[in-house]
């Protein structure tokens, strides 16, 4: 659950950071030129509500629908959104929040079902009518449909918040937004909920509470002045008053997270802080024209409406103030607390919300595991083992099934899909999710921390893989001509696996029962490892139907659809014990050169593919 929030909050305030420098130009046109502003001018302050309606909305909508569908995904999220902005009197941030992702997942379909269906010479006609056709479409249902229902959610929000307002409740808030920030929810929080409803409010009024209920840095300070007084601690003494200016005048609220984490019951102090505060606010009528992003003071005082400098300026001092009262005497009693670990348990917890390993402890071992253990994991083992080689940091680098991860696992790596099944099979472990096992952006995340433990660590021996001993001859009738078809016409992934499955079957290497077995693992977790290549296997269960290790190659040079990515190569692969794996990590080593790889994709023959592999 923890999971799931943590991404769904990092997607939407992926949609508006991008896009804060719109906001705080917006908000700074407001504060200056709006007739209440610093410097009133009337033509000025017509750019107020355009920017508002039709720019900061589109925007969103285009950052939204590339992060699903590209570039064609975001010019389409941007001209479906119009239709929200116009289909409602409301400004239009959470639709375009909406809109934007579903219109580039929509022409991201369209995309995919054409693919290689285009005649030559009509690709940029079918590119460029199909986003004006589909976009046109889609602004019709945003003005008839999605634009009144975002309207409506829209206005229950900005009531629920009037209700808060309005039982003086709104304070109480602070109940949940201390802690989620320690959780690293804090952007999630301020963009993807405050920021939408903080505007519709500054539209009505030139300003918001909204923009004050996460940003403030006051709760943070108070933290770190009483570790900087009163902690026993000479690292932690020592290290607060850089803290202090990072948080304060940076804006970076994560800086203070480690002090809390060091001791937890500490969180009572901004959370005590922050309810005074926004009752302060509540009571004197205070808010900000703008979002205050990042959470520093500069940024926090430059986006007060002109005249309550001093009320915004008071409630920051009374925050700190409360929260350094509170914090104190729990700093005082709490001992000689140790920062680094408070630090290492921040980054598990900040890689943990990305899907990576936190490499700050000792790592010994780390294990790719996929659904069987036979192939994927395999190819994936044997590529990151040769990639960290030369930091000789002695760690052991294996694979296995998912559900058979060995105790002493410090790191497990695998795909999203089987996270759960991983972390049931080895909790003690730190996991990195990925998507595929060649080419992943985790995978390379976690090679980097790797590299800078190296960096400083002293040179140690690396271990020789027991898992994947080497023969004289790594191929060994494993994989033979007869099982290397080159240029075969691209079909759909499920043809193309039946394909494998049937070469392994007329080759003897399995019973015919393998081939559905084959399809079955599919669906379970795709077989597509990244770089072109996919390595279609039997489940764990089909095990008994495999008469001898082989494996077979397909190539096709057009290639054929893997869920969201293209294949050019299928592996098929068919394994009793370890017996394949030297083949198999003959074959990611030819493949992480993109020389061999290309040529792979173009050989002519059999025998040409199979000497690369020799």
């Amino acid at each position: 659950m923890k999971n799931s929030i943590q991404k769904f909050g990092k997607f939407l305030s992926a949609m508006v950071m991008p896009n804060i420098g719109a906001f705080i130009a917006w908000g700074f046109i407001t504060a200056l030129f709006i007739e209440a502003g610093w410097f009133p001018n009337e033509r000025l302050a017509t750019l107020v509500d355009p920017m508002l309606k039709y720019i900061i909305p589109t925007l969103i909508a285009f950052q939204g629908g590339r992060m699903v569908g590209g570039d064609r995904g975001g010019v389409m999220g941007a001209i479906a959104t119009l239709g929200v902005i116009a289909g409602s009197e409301q400004t239009m941030l959470i639709g375009a929040m909406a809109m934007g992702p579903f219109a580039g997942w929509i022409i991201k379909l369209f995309d995919k079902a054409v693919d290689g269906k285009i005649p030559a010479g009509f690709e940029m006609l079918v590119n460029n009518f199909s986003v004006g056709i589909i976009g046109m479409i889609l602004a019709i249902i945003g003005y008839y449909l999605i634009g009144p229902v975002m309207a409506t959610i829209l206005a229950i929000l900005t009531a629920g918040v009037k209700i808060l307002v309005t039982n003086k409740l709104l304070p109480f808030v602070a109940i949940f937004i201390e802690p989620a920030k320690v959780l690293f929810l804090n952007n999630a929080i301020n963009h993807g909920i405050f920021t939408p409803i903080g505007i519709e409010q500054a539209a009505e009024t030139g300003k918001s509470i909204m923009y004050m209920l996460e940003a403030n840095p006051g709760p943070g300070l108070g933290v770190l002045l009483a570790y900087w007084v009163f902690s026993k601690d000479k690292a932690t003494k020592s290290s607060a008053p850089g803290a202090v200016i990072i948080h304060f005048f940076g804006g970076i609220h994560e800086i203070y997270f480690p002090y809390v984490l060091m001791n937890p019951v500490i969180i009572i102090a901004p959370i005590v802080a922050s309810i005074v505060t926004i009752f302060y606010y509540s009571i004197v009528g205070a808010g900000l024209v703008g979002p205050a992003s990042p959470g520093s003071i500069i940024a926090f005082l430059a986006v007060a409406p002109k005249g309550e400098t001093l009320k915004v300026l008071i409630g920051v001092a009374l925050a700190a103030a409360i929260s350094f009262v509170v914090a104190s005497p729990i700093v005082k009693l709490s001992g000689n607390k140790n920062l680094d670990e408070a630090t290492d348990k921040m980054k598990s917890m900040k890689a943990q919300a990305k899907g990576l390993a936190n490499t700050t402890g000792e790592i010994k071992k780390i294990v790719f595991a996929c659904d069987a253990g036979m192939g994927s994991s395999a190819m994936g083992a044997t590529k990151f083992r040769n990639r960290i080689a030369p930091l000789n940091l002695g760690i052991t680098v294996i694979n296995t099934s998912v559900d058979n991860v060995p105790a002493d696992a410090d790191v497990v790596v695998c795909q999203t899909v089987l996270q759960d099944r991983a972390k049931a099979s080895a909790p003690q472990a730190q996991l990195v999710t990925i998507g595929n096992f060649l080419a992943d952006p985790n995978l390379d995340g976690l090679y980097a921390s790797l590299e800078a433990k190296a960096n400083g660590a002293q040179t140690a021996e690396p271990k020789q893989e027991a898992a994947a001993p080497q023969t004289t001859n790594t191929n060994d009738g494993i994989m033979v001509a007869a099982g290397i078809k080159t240029a075969q016409a691209s079909v759909t992934k499920e043809e193309a696996i039946t394909a494998a499955g049937q070469l392994l079957y007329e080759l003897g290497y399995v019973n015919k029962d393998y081939i559905p077995a084959m399809l079955e693992r599919e669906k379970t977790v795709s077989t597509y490892m990244g770089l072109g290549v996919a390595i279609p296997h039997g489940t764990a269960q089909a095990k008994d139907e495999v008469k001898k290790t082989g494996i077979v190659m397909l190539q096709y040079p057009d290639g054929i659809d893997f869920g969201e990515e293209k294949a050019y190569l299928v592996f098929g692969i068919a394994g009793i014990g370890n017996e394949h794996l030297d083949l198999l990590a003959k074959i990611g080593t030819v493949i992480e050169d993109e020389n061999n790889l290309e040529k792979l994709k173009q050989a002519k023959n059999a025998d040409e593919i199979l000497a690369m592999f020799q």
